[in-house]
């Protein structure tokens, strides 16, 4: 069995992914929906929304499992990540890479994968929109533009809760993300009982630059604050 390497940027990826706060949250319509057309569209027993953890893929969506996550060195997804194109194993028993994986070998029998890379804004792979099936088979070229169509949905999806509490120009926390973000870490802080301060910075004098420079040199300044 071949195991997935580890991506040049694994840090900045999992600093992204773990950015969304979509780890371990409870399955949400919008990513089920997908699961379920992708299993219908294909004639498949299974379709994942897996998100690549640091020794783990968690399922965002499951469709046709009865497990939430399974050990990154055996998935089939931490190899998807590696690359930006569909990945495809038409037979895991004739690919060596895969042929006495223990997802092959014992449930759910895995003799067929296609998963394309989910991603985020900046670039990095937080893991795939995958479909399996437990028979050997091929894929056309208008079944891989659909599965693309859909992996391209659930990416969008994924980004939804940032594109809304970041902004735009500046990409830190807008008022909703940092409301956001400061209730998360609170409720955490007090669970663990470790005392916490919260500092808020406010930009005086800011409209001037506007006014004399233009807009655009304001928006240069206000990203050259964001960035320190």
């Amino acid at each position: 069995m071949e195991k997935p390497i580890i991506p040049d940027n694994e840090q900045s990826r999992l600093k992204a992914l773990h950015s969304l706060n979509v780890l371990d949250t409870p399955p949400e319509e919008r990513f089920d929906r997908l699961t379920r057309l992708a299993k219908r569209m294909f004639n498949v027993p299974i379709a994942l929304v897996s998100l690549v953890d640091e020794n783990r893929q968690w399922f965002k969506s499951c469709v046709g499992l009865s497990v939430c996550e399974t050990p990154r060195d055996i998935s089939f997804c931490g190899h998807t990540i590696l690359g930006n194109d569909i990945f495809i194993v038409p037979d895991t028993l004739v690919d060596p890479r895969f042929a006495d994986n223990p997802l092959v070998l014992n449930d759910p029998c895995i003799r067929f994968y296609a998963g394309c890379p989910l991603r985020h804004l900046d670039g990095s792979m937080l893991g795939t929109l995958c479909i399996i099936d437990q028979e050997p088979r091929d894929i056309s070229q208008e079944d891989l533009d659909i599965l693309n169509d859909l992996a391209d949905l659930a990416s969008r999806e994924l980004m939804a809760i940032e594109l809304a509490t970041l902004d735009e120009l500046t990409k830190i926390s807008n008022r909703r993300g940092f409301i956001k973000l400061a209730e998360h870490s609170l409720t955490i802080c007090t669970r663990q009982n470790i005392p916490v301060s919260i500092a808020f910075l406010d930009l005086n004098s800011f409209k001037p630059i506007n006014d004399t420079f233009g807009h655009a040199e304001g928006d240069t300044a206000l990203i050259a604050f964001a960035e320190n």
